[in-house]
């Protein structure tokens, strides 16, 4: 009896390492071509000898005759997202923390209007939005890029339901001590959201990150090219360079999977309250 299910926990453990493998071999396909001899490149499954070529060719700005600001795209995306989630988690818990804690007339109506806003992609407002930075003078601009996304109703709905679940007497306690509703937010309310902020900060740096479509509109001269919109022009005249391409691809996931590794634990916290 011992031994049968000691077989059986053995095979649910090869079950899980096989389907681990499945899903990361993709990416470790990606990083071995990125380092791969050229002549290699998508010409074997796991290469067999390798080089700094792809990268050294990336970061000195690729051809030398139409050189590429790559370096100049990777700072660009680094602003752009830092900037974006830094102002969407602001807006967030400010709006999140009115409409779980400061009792308003009108504000059920407000939280189901955001409810179903969710429901309609971000896509249906791309043109007007983009003609609102046109009219402004934000076009080709860090501005252009980061001000439309300076509010999501993901985060906003993610630190209501969490806003909601900390007990009122923590915050009466504060008002009877003088404290102000920012100082109450900030000081208070925020620091004992830890977890789901993490959360929610992966996410959303995640989502602005990988950013593509609004980019592309936005930024129009190559000093404000983030390193998506880069990317995505090797498949034009860069798409003889796999090589290169990789390359592209790992610096672009590499500054997530770092961040995620600095917050796993805090990570697997805000998730275990999301599932609840």
């Amino acid at each position: 009896m011992g031994g049968a299910k000691k077989n059986g926990l053995w095979f649910r453990y090869l079950i899980a390492v096989v389907l681990l493998l499945i899903m990361i071999f993709p990416y470790i396909y990606m990083v071995l071509n990125s380092f791969a001899d050229w002549d290699q490149v998508d010409k074997k499954l796991i290469p067999t000898e390798y080089s700094l070529k792809s990268y050294q060719w990336l970061l000195g700005g690729g051809e030398a005759v139409i050189p590429r600001p790559w370096l100049n795209a990777f700072v660009n995306s680094f602003i752009v997202s830092g900037a974006s989630t830094f102002l969407m988690m602001v807006t967030g818990v400010m709006v999140a923390y009115a409409l779980a804690k400061m009792p308003f007339k009108g504000r059920n109506t407000v939280n189901n209007f955001i409810l179903f806003q969710m429901f309609f992609p971000a896509i249906i407002l791309l043109i007007p939005t983009f003609l609102v930075i046109q009219r402004l003078g934000m076009y080709d601009s860090y501005w252009g890029m980061i001000l439309p996304k300076a509010m999501s109703l993901w985060a906003v709905f993610m630190y209501t339901n969490f806003f909601k679940a900390i007990p009122d007497t923590f915050i009466e306690a504060a008002k009877l001590d003088g404290a102000s509703e920012l100082q109450i937010m900030f000081k208070i309310v925020l620091p004992m959201s830890k977890s789901i902020t993490t959360v929610i900060f992966l996410f959303l740096f995640m989502e602005r990150w990988t950013e593509l479509l609004w980019d592309m509109l936005v930024a129009k001269s190559d000093h404000m090219l983030t390193l998506n919109v880069l990317l995505s022009q090797m498949f034009g005249p860069y798409g003889g360079y796999p090589g290169p391409m990789y390359a592209a691809s790992v610096l672009l996931t590499l500054p997530i999977i770092i961040i995620f590794l600095l917050f796993a634990k805090k990570f697997q916290e805000g998730m275990q309250f999301t599932l609840k």
